[in-house]
Order: C-alpha cells, then structure tokens, then sequence
C-alpha cells in the first residue's frame, strides 16, 4: 500500500436545512455567498483540498431547467486557478428542494439528475460527497423533528436513510458516466456512545446503529447483520429492505470521519443526578443523555480510536473531514492539533490516513440550537467574521505551518485541552470502561495524554518548561481576573505583585524576563484613581506611561508579545457616535493624558503590542465596581448617586479578559476597542444601575440621578464616552453580560 503524506485540507461551514417552509443557509449567514475574495484567503493557508458548496438548494431551488451556475461557475473555476481541488458537496443537512423530502421515493433519482449535471459542467472535479452525514441528517429529520420532514418515528428515519444512501449510490454512478475517476468521500460523524451496565443494550445498539450509513454503502447489510433485525423493527418489510440494500452498493473511495467533543454520549438511569433537560428515554427506560467527556472519569474514545475503528471496520481510505470545536482560542488550536497528532501516529502505524480537515473556516451559526431558530449564535473559526472582513485568527496559522511542514512550537500547545483536565466533568464521575474488553483497551490508549506537570500557580498539568503567561498586577481586579481565567483555560501563568516586579524599574523587569522567559507578558498594572492623578501627576504618569514603555522595551528585547490597557478617558466627548481606534484623542484629565502618552510610547517601543482600550469595568468576583456597589446600596434602602449624563460603555470584565486573549493568542498589534455593546450604544451610569437593579429584583427608589458636574469629582469627565470599533465587535452584548454577572456571582 503506497504511504500518502497527511495532508490538510479545509471546508466551510455551508449548510443549508429547512425548518417547516424557512431555510436556513450558513452561507448567507457567513457573507461568504457574496464575497469572492475569500477564496483567496483560503488559498494563503497551503491548503490541498476544500470541501465546497454547489448545493442543489441553492443552484436549482425550482428545477433544473431554472438553474443558475453563476454562483458556482466563478468559484470553482477561481479555485481551479489557486490550485485547490474542490470536494464538491450537493446537499449539506439538507433535504432537497421543496418539491422533494428525504422519504420522497423520488429524492435518489432527483438529486441523482442535479449531480449529473453538476459533472457535466464541471467535468475536472475529482471529489464528491453528494449528501454530507446521511445518518446524522436522518436522525435529526425523521427521528428528533429538527428538521425537515420533522419525522418523530424510526420508521421516517429508516426511510430517510435508505433513501439517502440509495441517492448518493445514484449520484456517484451519474457523475462517473461523465467522469469515471470521480471519488466519492463520504462524510459521517461517529460519535460512541456509553452507558451504565443498565443501559448496554441501548449504547450497544446505538454503537452498532453509527456504522450504518457506511455499511449500507459498502454492502454489509444482509439478513445476518445485526441491523437488518433493527431496521425490520423500524418498520421496514422483508421485501422493502432486500430491495434497497441491493440498489445502495457504493463504497466510498474515501471515508471521512467527523468528530466533535459532544458526540460521544453516556446514558445514565439515574437521571436525578443530571439536569432535566438531558432526560429522555426509549420507551422501557428513562435516561438522562450527557456529553460523556463531561462524566466518564476517562475521557472520551478520542479521534485516534475513532479512526483506528473504521480502519479496522473497512480498510478503506481515511480522511478526518472536520475538525473543529466551540471554545477559546487555544482550545480550539489544541484540538486541531491533537487531532493531526493522532492521524500522524496513524500513518505511522500503516492506517491509510489522507488528511485532517480545519472545518468551519469562517465559523458557524447556531449551530447551539442545531439550525432550528436563526437567533444569531456565532462560533468563530480559521477565520473570525466579527471585523470588516475575514480576520485570520491563530488557527491560520497553525494550518500554515502544518500544511507546509512546520513543526508547531507555541506553548499553549503543551498543555492537554479541556476535555483532559479534571474540570471537564460537571456530573459524578463514572467509569466507561466497562463496555467490553475491546472498549476498554481503546480506551486505555485513548487516556494517552501529554505529560502532566503545573499549570498557572496550582494544578498541575503542563510541562515545566512552558513559556508562562506574565500578568502584573496581582492585587488588581483586572489581574486577579486574568489570573482565574487563565486557571479555566488551561494558560500556565505567573502573577505578579510589585514586589515581584516593579514595572517601573528597568532592573526588576529585566530579571523576570531572564527567569521567567515568558511567550507573553499581561500589563494589568496601573494608577486607576482617576481624581487622585490630578493632585499626584507625576505617580500616574510614573506607573502608566513610564511603566508601560519600560515593560514594551523589554518585551522587544525578549520577543515576548505584550498585551496592555488603555480606556475610554482618552478621549473628550465632543461626539455623538461611538469611538473608533482612528479617532482624535483629547483627554480632559491626567489619567487620560497619561493613557494616550502610554499608548504612544508603547507602541513606538514595540509596534507588535496589544494596545485595548476598554471602559466602565463591572465584574462577578470583586466587590468594589459600579455594579456591585450600586446593588449593595439599593438592596438595603441607602441612598445611591449616579450621574445621570454621563454615557458609558460597560464593560464585563470576564468577557473582556476572554476577547483579550484570544486577540493576544492570534498575534493581533495596535490599538483595539472592546467593550460589551448596549442597544442603545451606550448607557448612562444612571440607567446602568436601574437595569441591573431590576435583573435582581431591587427597587431603584433611594437612586439620586444627578449630572455629572454635581457629583463633585475633581477630574473632568467626557459626557460621552462609548466605545464602538472598525476592526471588531467581539464581546456580547450588555444585556447577555449583566444576565451573566448574576449567574457568575451566584
């Protein structure tokens, strides 16, 4: 057997499923559906192979005789010139156009005419996957209801499968006519599932039941498999079922695998151990269904015995044809190199293995509530939508390196990912491991894990060696902030006090650099009294701008990437629209002279660094911002005065401190805005106290709303001060924040 190298391929997120009579179409939701230029920035990653759209939906929504190719005709022939080989995908989670269903008879046949004429136009395309997860698509379509034809009963799943599976056997055999070299890749996710000794009936059949889409295809459903007794309890006559699995032969040239960190499962009888939501049942048993990696006290099987298991299953080529998970940055860049790791080993071992896949290039949308309520749930991914155009995040690059055979050396990618540290399990542990002496043993090898050593100031979990995160600033909200979130993200870090490091002294910061050599250094220091600045300028300016500048020099001289703060008081409130980074600054008082000097010297210093600018801080853990305060005070009936003219931009610390490093994780430099946005773009710290008051069940009566100039405060304030933003929106909304302060402090 020839030994190919693995390669990296990618594919963008394009589904487009019928919920009743609406659509919903991620390429729509994505921008992708109007701009071009995308495909170039795919094309700067080292890509081979793109999993790409040219969706029945969308191509022939009302025959093929209506078809309009424009959309395809430019982007395929522009990959064809950026030397990317499309894998053309014809239905994505889809179910046809609105004259067909998955349990229409006539569903194979239709769309087995729309490949044809797909292979017609573009007789050079090599790659197929005519349905994109036919087992998946037909639980969640006749089996859950999610989608169309909303099915609720085994036997329109039963249907909706074999039909599926019968259309793309017709489909491949179209294109082959013309191009008979065509490959199919078949996608599925396999996902395991575990349970309590109670339940192994029920895991079992459903470990069994995952295969079925490729044993269907490749011709291993006869009267002995342990589906065809399933699939006649379905509902499906003798007859019915002989027929289909005679007309579905096809198997794929390729078997690509998808995998998420929910898709392994774990029933468990004792469902007052979960929340009700989890409950369910099979009609003799009621269970609650959980995210295993969140119970098994061993972790999930893992892509290694995923694909070690199809391997085995069919000897057929492997491709893992999405990898992507919902989560911060780094996770996000563990996953997807745990998942290259494991297809290396593979190969390694003489699994035939292609390629990994970074999937959801440009992210996804709602995919939280499956597709069912476009309520706009975003989940960023190679790239990062939420700027004025695509912004390559730290996933980019570590595409770029592996496809190019670099070896990866950032250090948060020493540390395992979440779903292998203890903090995973929000139920009582169980063990997994007794489903069989073959589980067990895969187990056993998917427990591997990289050597475990400290993390942060506590727990341990990466290597020693790790480059730390620096944060300066240990008894400050901002730092002690970062210090916590660091700890749930699996950051190894060091905080620091003064003591430890005066950031005024060059010598002092010096000697941390040489014993700490850390990757990335967080400034989370500074004079924050806003009226003291005005009688001692020169303290502030010592701590904020020489401060600042000695630790930007130092982190050019140690190639460490910097991330500081600056605030909304640099500017002066001659405006009525939201701030941008390109405004004028015009500070009113020293604190925000001081912050425009830092940011000046900062980045003349070093260019490279992180510059945010943020405002109005209220956050879960201290005591002593506005929020809090303001709740404290009206809670017991005692007098509470806001300004009532002064509008601000709050900002929730937990999802400042998140934004900021993922920013810092994806290399971005300059200035940046972030701040959580109100829907009136902006709030007065008057009504700021009236909406968090009335979240908590607090009467606002003993509120003074007075004008700013009454409140006697010795530092000029700007009137208005809201943050907006020309390179990105990245934080939730206010109202999602102030919702979540409560269920923090709680």
């Amino acid at each position: 057997m020839a030994k190919y190298p693995v390669e990296i391929w990618a594919g963008l997120e394009c589904t487009v499923n019928r919920v009743g009579e609406e659509y919903f179409d991620q390429l729509e939701r994505n921008g992708h559906a109007w701009r071009l230029d995308d495909l170039e920035l795919f094309a700067q990653l080292g890509i081979q192979k793109i999993r790409y759209p040219v969706l029945w939906e969308r191509v022939a929504p009302n025959g093929l005789e209506n078809a309009d190719w424009s959309w395809a005709d430019v982007r395929l022939g522009r990959l064809r010139e950026l030397g990317i080989s499309p894998i053309v995908g014809l239905v994505h989670h889809g179910s046809g156009t609105r004259d067909t269903s998955l349990v229409d008879p006539e569903f194979p046949q239709k769309l087995a005419e729309f490949a044809r004429a797909v292979a017609d136009r573009y007789p050079w395309v090599t790659h197929y996957t005519p349905i994109n997860e036919p087992l998946t698509t037909a639980r969640f379509s006749g089996m859950y209801g999610h989608w169309y034809p909303h099915g609720r009963d085994n036997l329109t799943f039963a249907r909706a499968l074999l039909g599926e599976c019968r259309a793309i056997a017709l489909s491949m055999q179209a294109i082959r006519e013309i191009n008979p070299n065509a490959q199919l890749v078949q996608t599925e996710d396999l996902g395991k599932t575990y349970s309590t000794l109670r339940l192994v009936y029920q895991s079992g059949l459903e470990n069994e039941r995952r295969w079925l889409s490729f044993d269907l295809l490749c011709g291993y459903i006869t009267p002995t498999h342990p589906m065809w007794g399933y699939l006649r309890y379905c509902g499906l006559s003798a007859a019915e079922l002989e027929a289909a699995c005679q007309n579905i032969y096809c198997p794929p040239d390729i078997i690509g695998i998808n995998h998420y960190l929910t898709s392994d499962r774990f029933l468990d009888e004792h469902t007052e151990n979960y929340p009700a939501w989890t409950h369910g049942g099979n009609g003799w048993d009621k269970y609650a269904d959980v995210d295993a990696v969140r119970v098994c006290a061993e972790g999930m099987a893992g892509p290694y015995t995923l694909l070690l298991e199809a391997w085995e299953r069919y000897r057929l080529p492997l491709a893992v044809t999405e990898v992507h998970v919902n989560c911060t940055r780094e996770e996000q860049l563990r996953w997807l190199y745990e998942v290259w790791n494991a297809a290396q080993e593979l190969q390694n071992e003489g699994v035939d293995i292609r390629a990994i896949t970074a999937w959801a290039l440009l992210g996804s949308y709602d995919w939280n509530s499956l597709v069912t309520r476009p309520v706009g749930y975003y989940e960023s991914g190679v790239f990062d939508l939420r700027s004025s155009r695509p912004r390559p995040t730290a996933i980019a690059k570590l595409i770029r390196d592996l496809a190019t055979g670099i070896q990866p050396h950032h250090p948060l990618l020493d540390t395992p990912g979440w779903w292998h540290r203890p903090q995973r399990l929000l139920y009582p542990a169980v063990s997994c491991l007794n489903q069989g002496s073959r589980e067990s043993a895969s187990l056993r090898e998917a427990m591997r894990t990289p050597r475990r050593t400290r993390v942060g100031n506590g727990e341990e979990l990466t290597p020693t060696s790790s480059r730390p995160l620096v944060i300066v600033g240990a008894r400050g909200t901002l730092g002690k902030a970062f210090a916590r979130l660091c700890e749930l993200r699996g950051i190894t870090y060091r905080l620091l006090t003064r003591q430890e490091m005066d950031i005024t002294n060059p010598t002092s910061v010096n000697a941390v650099f040489t014993e700490l050599q850390p990757w990335a250094v967080v400034n989370a220091a500074g004079y924050v009294r806003v009226d003291d600045a005005e009688r001692e300028p020169h303290i502030c300016l010592k701590i904020n701008t020489e401060g600042a500048e000695i630790l930007a020099t130092a982190c050019a001289q140690y190639n460490a990437a910097l991330l500081t703060f600056s605030s909304d008081l640099v500017f002066n409130g001659a405006v009525i629209n939201p701030y941008v980074e390109t405004d004028t600054v015009a500070p009113l008082n020293v604190y925000g002279c001081s912050k425009v000097l830092a940011e000046k010297l900062v980045l003349q210093a070093y260019p490279a660094s992180l510059v945010i600018r943020t405002s109005a801080f209220f956050g879960p853990w201290d005591e002593y911002n506005f929020v809090t305060i303001a709740l404290r005070q009206l809670s017991a009936g005692n007098t509470f005065v806001a300004a009532e003219d002064a509008v601000v931009s709050p900002t929730y610390v937990p999802d400042l401190v998140h934004a900021s490093l993922d920013l810092l994780i994806d290399g971005e430099s300059g200035l940046w805005h972030l701040a959580n946005k109100s829907a009136s773009a902006g709030i007065t710290w008057a009504n700021l106290a009236r909406v968090a008051a009335k979240q908590a069940g607090v009467s606002v009566s003993s509120l003074i709303a007075l004008p700013t100039q009454e409140l006697g405060l010795i530092a000029k304030r700007p009137t208005y001060s809201v943050l907006g933003s020309d390179r990105g929106e990245l934080m939730p909304c206010l109202d999602s924040a102030i919702s979540r302060y409560f269920d923090d402090r709680s």
